[in-house]
């Protein structure tokens, strides 16, 4: 059977299938998705440095959109509108604006801010206000470089002091102090590391005797019968005063004794006079003794 297509049919039917492979992988790879329903909508601004086509719209950090053409409006000088194409799902609110934000790293972002104190909504193919972001390297520019200028005699007046103190003995000296110390303490630690080792489980054991001991004597105590002990203490307490109330009464012969003067002046002269009659009798034997031999 004879083949109905021809070599150059064929030839034409493989191109056209590579240009539509073309096309859909250029958009692809420019991150259009030709399957996805979008809408479109028109952005004017003055100027759009580093915007490109493809290049991604967000609303509060997340993508919904990308450029897809940018046009120069020759009859209005200083105008120039962009096509944007926004998932479908994406509604803008009148007084909306849109404005481009650069990065440090190259390009450019559009970045939607969305009027949301109204509910009414734009119609797809309708213009979106734009506007012109803060260049992030212009204001690093303008605002920091000034400053990081006049930084620069304090940083090279502080960075000769560092080195004239680098360069200063005494710092040498400290380091060596800080060695040394160092030194010492690694000593200090060792020498602790064999007391530990060694002295304090020996202190550990006696203390751990000493209050095995202590609970003995505790459970001793513990057995003890105190209040027999405290009872029979009360009663020889109460005897004892007993005794020491009669030696300060006169009805009885030590409290006399101990409390009569009288009694103890007539004693004490009674002894003064038989201390004289010893004297006498020592003086004068034969007053009082007679020796007769026949």
């Amino acid at each position: 059977m004879k083949s109905t297509f021809t070599k150059e049919a064929k030839i034409g039917l493989v191109s056209i299938v590579s240009l539509a492979l073309l096309y859909f992988g250029i958009n692809y790879l420019k991150g259009i998705n030709l399957f996805q329903p979008v809408n479109h909508y028109y952005v004017s601004f003055s100027n759009v440095k580093d915007v490109t086509v493809s290049s991604p719209v967000f609303v509060d950090g997340f993508k919904v959109g990308l450029v897809r053409d940018i046009k120069y409006d020759y009859d209005t000088t200083g105008k120039i509108t962009v096509e944007i194409s926004l998932e479908e799902e994406m509604k803008i609110n009148k007084g909306s604006y849109i404005v481009i934000s650069k990065s440090f790293l190259g390009g450019a972002e559009l970045h939607i801010y969305l009027n949301t104190y109204v509910n009414d909504f734009l119609k797809p193919g309708a213009t979106i206000e734009g506007r012109m972001g803060e260049d992030m390297m212009q204001a690093v520019q303008d605002n920091i470089l000034p400053q990081v200028e006049q930084m620069l005699p304090k940083i090279d007046s502080i960075l000769i002091g560092l080195q004239t103190l680098v360069n200063h003995p005494a710092l040498s000296q400290s380091f060596d102090h800080v060695e040394r110390t160092t030194a010492n303490l690694e000593i200090s630690t060792r020498k602790l590391n064999l007391l530990l080792d060694k002295d304090v489980p020996v202190i550990v054991n006696n203390l751990k005797t000493m209050t095995d001991n202590f609970s003995q004597v505790s459970t001793n105590l513990k057995d003890l019968d105190l209040a027999s002990t405290v009872n029979t203490i009360n009663a020889t307490l109460n005897n004892l005063k007993l005794t020491t109330d009669k030696l300060n009464s006169n009805d009885n012969t030590l409290g006399l004794l101990l409390n009569d003067k009288a009694l103890y002046e007539n004693l004490n002269g009674t002894m003064g006079n038989a201390s004289k009659l010893l004297l006498d009798l020592r003086e004068n034997p034969k007053r009082y003794v007679h020796f007769s031999v026949f």
